[in-house]
């Protein structure tokens, strides 16, 4: 194994670890493999229990077989969505978890090859699929998707202040020829945005290309299931730890906890609950855990990186 491979150190991995409060013989799920960091950090705390690594992205799975390789004993790769988390445990025998674990951002891996086309710094065709067996791409998105989704995309998902003029000028430049690569997509987005905007720290790209990528890959329709699943499918006192990297995921993430760890919904006036609803998680993270200082100086990607933790009730202390 190559020795600079683990010179990556994943997102919050020590706070991960930490609230997962992970056993020996525990039964953990990562329902975002990627470059297996935080697996292999889990994996080698097992004894007798098990982990379950899912990714869409074949590339990681595949590559996870080396850098996870001295304890496949103990590890279950799985090519999915973790939208179908529910059937990935179902096909794997496993009745409930200890812990799962969810990393939102893209891989380093997928943005560090420029022929994914996830970067705006290099040239590459216009795809951005996680999942490369999947039919949308970034390119369908740009050249056929109507100036009305592109720009609610743009507003909504890239929460780009300029949406209204980037979705005009793209479709104003496909009329003349399909757009083809990333460097392309590019010069259009700065073509309609003003001077002041383009002086700003942040690339002027970067915001479109987010809402691009979140659209071809469904992400945010992907969280709320699961992690209705996650909680279903965690044993009573098991931890569910969601890393976010955008406001959007990290508000629909804190909602759910929230609606999750609410018990009775019947309105203030009623003299006694009539709904019957319970608690399902309770809520270890009031404010969600961030990098420290020495984590953001050996890796500036965790600037916007985001913690969130809930454990699981158990019914019979309710």
């Amino acid at each position: 194994m190559n020795a600079m491979e683990f010179t990556h150190k994943s997102v919050l991995l020590d706070e991960c670890i930490d609230a997962l409060k992970i056993r020996p013989d525990g039964v953990y799920v990562d329902g975002t493999l990627g470059r297996a960091g935080h697996s292999r950090e889990i994996a080698q705390r097992l004894t007798t229990g098990r982990l379950l690594c899912i990714d869409r992205d074949m590339a990681a799975i595949d590559a996870a077989k080396e850098r996870l390789a001295p304890w496949m004993d103990r590890v279950t790769l799985i090519h999915g969505n973790f939208s179908e988390l529910g059937d990935a445990l179902q096909e794997a025998g496993i009745a409930g978890a200890d812990g799962m674990l969810f990393d939102l951002g893209v891989s380093s891996p997928q943005l560090d090859d420029a022929s994914r086309g996830f970067s705006y710094m290099q040239d590459a065709p216009l795809d951005m699929r996680m999942d490369l067996t999947a039919p949308l791409t970034a390119r369908e998105v740009v050249n056929a998707w109507s100036y009305e989704e592109l720009r609610r995309i743009l507003f909504e998902y890239g929460e780009e202040r300029y949406a209204p003029a980037i979705a005009k000028a793209i479709v104003r430049r496909r009329e003349i020829a399909p757009i083809e690569t990333t460097l392309e997509l590019v010069d259009i987005i700065k073509s309609a945005m003003p001077p002041a905007a383009l002086r700003e720290k942040q690339h002027p790209a970067k915001r479109s290309f987010q809402a691009i990528r979140i659209a071809v890959n469904g992400e945010l329709d992907a969280l709320p299931p699961m992690l209705s699943a996650a909680v279903e499918h965690l044993n009573p006192g098991g931890r569910l730890a969601v890393i976010t990297f955008h406001s959007l995921e990290d508000r629909i993430v804190k909602r759910a906890m929230q609606d999750l760890s609410r018990g009775c919904t019947c309105p203030p006036a009623f003299p006694v609950c009539v709904c019957g609803k319970k608690p399902k998680v309770k809520v270890l993270t009031r404010k969600p855990i961030v990098s420290g200082e020495a984590e953001l100086e050996e890796n500036p990607r965790a600037r916007s990186a985001k913690l969130r933790v809930a454990e699981k009730c158990d019914p019979f202390d309710l």
